[in-house]
């Protein structure tokens, strides 16, 4: 049973690896994600709670992130500004129409409950494997199979490849800031479902280890969610360690996935 909660609880954190896996690939890192992870979860909440069905509200939260992410990127293309500076700068966006939105239609900018966003935690377990299963089955075969997922993988490494062959490796940018939004928002419903609320900050950082995990499993879909999985693993024992090791300071606890994420990068 243990094994199956990890698993659960890891699907946050593996959804979002892979979504950057495929802005690595194209040389355009999404350092975006954390703020965008949040704001799937809050728009998924907010949304269900507005229309009564989490279908609609998982579906129109990841349209509308993956609209605003793909009109940036658009702009950043076309434009041609930095992607770093950009991402970055997307990211804050998400943070502030977060804090905008929640004061604004709920008089608060703390935490959001409500009757109508209320989920079983096994339900929420095994939805969201089944789905991150499929979902990471899809972004295999799609980078290794399909054209457009080999025009990805020559983006970041050797654009020029592609426009010698007539393709221009900008909207291959773009899509792959998409699909990481994709991914991202898909994260961001399963982690507020998973606590049937939303919390600000509710993604903690996991878009940032998203970025680990992809640098630690060298661009290698396994070798990532085996990273992910001992993100995960540290995650899940300092929050229950906390009940068993009650004279260590909490403060430990919290730190202590991020300890492992940097010892394990600085041995890589």
């Amino acid at each position: 049973m243990i094994f199956f909660d990890m698993a659960a609880y890891s699907v946050p954190l593996l959804l979002a690896s892979i979504g950057a896996l495929f802005s690595e690939y194209a040389g355009s890192l999404a350092l975006f994600l954390d703020g965008l992870i949040s704001f799937s979860a809050f728009l998924t909440f907010a949304l269900t709670a507005s229309t009564g069905s989490v279908v609609a509200g998982i579906i129109l939260s990841v349209l509308i992130s993956t609209a605003l992410t793909f009109a940036f990127a658009a702009l950043i293309e076309k434009f041609r500004a930095s992607k770093f500076i950009a991402a970055i700068a997307l990211n804050l966006l998400f943070s502030a129409l977060i804090s905008c939105l929640s004061s604004v239609f709920f008089g608060t900018r703390g935490v959001l409950t409500s009757d109508f966003f209320v989920f079983r935690p096994q339900a929420v377990k095994s939805a969201s494997l089944i789905f991150c299963a499929l979902l990471i089955f899809f972004a295999v075969v799609f980078l290794a199979k399909s054209r457009t997922g080999l025009y990805i993988r020559i983006t970041g490494s050797d654009p020029e490849v592609l426009r010698h062959n007539g393709v221009n490796p900008g909207p291959v940018r773009v899509l792959s800031w998409y699909i990481a939004a994709f991914y991202g928002a898909f994260a961001g419903s399963f982690l507020a479902m998973r606590i049937s609320s939303f919390v600000p900050n509710i993604s903690s950082g996991r878009g940032w280890m998203a970025l680990a995990a992809v640098f630690l499993g060298k661009k290698k879909p396994l070798r990532i969610v085996a990273a992910v999985l001992i993100f995960c693993c540290a995650d899940f024992f300092s929050a229950y360690a906390q009940n068993i090791l009650i004279a260590l300071p909490s403060s430990f606890f919290i730190a202590f996935p991020y300890l492992i994420i940097l010892i394990l990068v600085l041995l890589s």
